[in-house]
């Protein structure tokens, strides 16, 4: 069976995240019901990450096995076609070899989350980004962000309901940057733990508001304790950018 890999760009607010759950509206759900509709089978969508409810995606990517030949341009526009009106558009679809796996093949996952550091309510933005009131100092999130690079038991920066077997993984790059009114925060890895970014995230905002220090970040890491961890960002800002293979 030809097997596909498919980039897909998705708004994740109307969704309960990216797995199928009963009653319930996900992303990888309707792309099932997008594939049904156009290539009349019904077959198992697998993503390169579960992202969770709310967060979005610029460049998630599946993979799935069609019985058909399908010219890859068709692939792309009918399934497009079909999702609508759900936020959700496949960006490209690509034929690979049969052992392609879009979770097990990646070599790195990038992830941005994108702060308005503004007194003023969101318009545009509302819904894609985490409005913060008070000023950020960027350069100090900068600092103490370097600080969580590396290999380390991120117990701290990891959800209770985590399923991965260990807390420990190696953070390749976190950048902080300014641009006006935004605060951006870039994260890549081989993998995450379960709401490991946002977690990062608002930690950093706790030293960038000047609640926390670049000690107190490393501190929390150290406890390897989910209760050091600063209040966990919200998942409006928080994008899926691209995934390495």
């Amino acid at each position: 069976m030809p097997r596909y890999k498919l980039t897909i760009e998705y708004d994740g607010a109307p969704f309960v995240g990216w797995q199928i759950q009963a009653s319930a509206l996900s992303v990888q759900g309707v792309l099932t019901d997008a594939i049904s509709a156009f290539a009349g089978e019904r077959v198992s969508v697998n993503g390169a990450g579960r992202t969770d409810a709310g967060v979005h995606a610029l460049g998630q990517v599946a993979h799935v096995d069609l019985s058909k030949a399908w010219d890859t341009d068709t692939v792309r526009d009918a399934l497009t076609a079909h999702l609508r009106p759900h936020p959700v558009a496949v960006i490209a679809a690509e034929r690979v070899a049969d052992d392609f796996d879009a979770r097990f093949s990646a070599v790195k996952r990038h992830y941005l989350y994108l702060i308005v550091n503004r007194r003023p309510d969101l318009t545009l933005e509302r819904g894609r980004a985490w409005r913060v009131p008070k000023p950020l100092d960027a350069k100090a999130m900068h600092a103490a962000a370097v600080r969580l690079t590396g290999k380390h038991d991120f117990t701290t920066f990891r959800d209770a309901e985590c399923q991965a077997k260990s807390p420990v993984k190696t953070l390749d790059r976190l950048d902080v940057y300014r641009d006006g009114d935004n605060v951006s925060i870039e994260a890549s890895a081989r993998s995450f733990l379960h709401s490991q970014v946002r977690s990062m995230v608002g930690s950093l905002v706790a030293v960038g508001d000047g609640r926390w220090s670049g000690a107190d970040l490393t501190a929390a890491l150290e406890a390897r304790d989910r209760a050091a961890c600063a209040p966990v960002a919200p998942p409006d800002g928080l994008y899926l950018v691209r995934v390495d293979y």
